[in-house]
This record gives structure tokens, C-alpha cells and sequence, in this order.
């Protein structure tokens, strides 16, 4: 691949979705263009603004958060979509706090099932798979049983 066709497989790609800068390189090396051709290439998209790794990190961050994951998640995706670590904690901070949408999780998974305590395991395992920190699943489970104590 030349270095022109690199720079149009980078927009082509780029035409399809947004990208960090070294998953981007990355994606150009996996279609067959030269590491030094592909770096090229992201730095053309850098400088004429096609790419902005704190852009993109803020995005992902709001997207999984809307998904309903929580902090820890959040920041494996962004590891895995290759962005620089400094730029992890500006985009997780950013996000409204996790302990509200952990409560309302947490009533979700626990609907109508009041406070069988597998069920409450269960859901506080799948909180935790989601990424929520332990103290706000610990939290969301102490104002539903207070909940349920007040409904009795």
C-alpha cells in the first residue's frame, strides 16, 4: 500500500467511524500499510482535525456510561481502544456520578424480587461485572433494603 493509499484507507475509515489516533494506526497496519506509512497518516489526520484523542476518549466515555456501565468498565474500553492513559481519568470525571445509575440498576435487576438474598448477590455480581465500584453497589443496596423495609 502506498502512502496515498494509506491516507485514503485512513479516511475511508475514519469516513465510517471515529478513531484514536493509535487505533487507528493500528487498523492501517492490519490492512496492509507500512507502520511508517500508516504513523504518517495519522499525524496528516491529526493536523487537519480528523482525529482528536481527547474528543474521542470523552466520547467513548459518555457512550458506555449511557449503556449503563460503570468507571472501571468505562476505563477498560478505553484501554482497549488504545488511548493514552492521561487521558482516562479527564473523560471518567467528566461523567455524572456512577452511584445514582448503580441505584437504579440495582432496583432493575431486584424488581419484584424483595430481599431474597441470592437475588441480591446476583445483582450485586452483575453490577460488578458492569464496572460499578463496590461501594457504590454497597450503597445501592442499602437504600433498596431500606427501601423495602420502608414498604413493609
Amino acid at each position: 500500500m502506498t502512502p496515498e493509499e494509506t491516507r485514503k484507507k485512513a479516511l475511508d475509515l475514519l469516513n465510517r467511524r471515529d478513531y484514536g489516533s493509535a487505533e487507528l494506526c493500528a487498523k492501517l497496519v492490519e490492512k496492509g500499510a507500512v507502520p511508517d506509512d500508516a504513523e504518517a497518516a495519522v499525524r496528516y489526520m491529526i493536523r487537519v482535525g480528523f482525529i482528536n484523542d481527547e474528543r474521542y476518549a470523552a466520547m467513548v466515555a459518555r457512550h458506555y456510561a449511557a449503556k449503563g456501565y460503570g468507571p472501571a468498565r468505562v476505563r477498560e474500553e478505553l484501554r482497549r481502544r488504545k488511548l493514552d492513559r492521561e487521558l482516562w481519568d479527564a473523560a471518567i470525571e467528566a461523567l455524572p456520578d456512577s452511584g445514582e445509575k448503580a441505584e437504579i440498576l440495582f432496583k432493575n435487576k431486584m424488581r419484584g424480587k424483595g430481599a431474597d438474598a441470592d437475588a441480591l448477590r446476583r445483582a450485586c455480581a452483575a453490577l460488578a461485572r458492569r464496572g460499578f465500584a463496590w461501594e457504590d453497589i454497597r450503597a445501592a443496596q442499602e437504600r433498596y433494603l431500606a427501601e423495602m423495609e420502608l414498604e413493609e
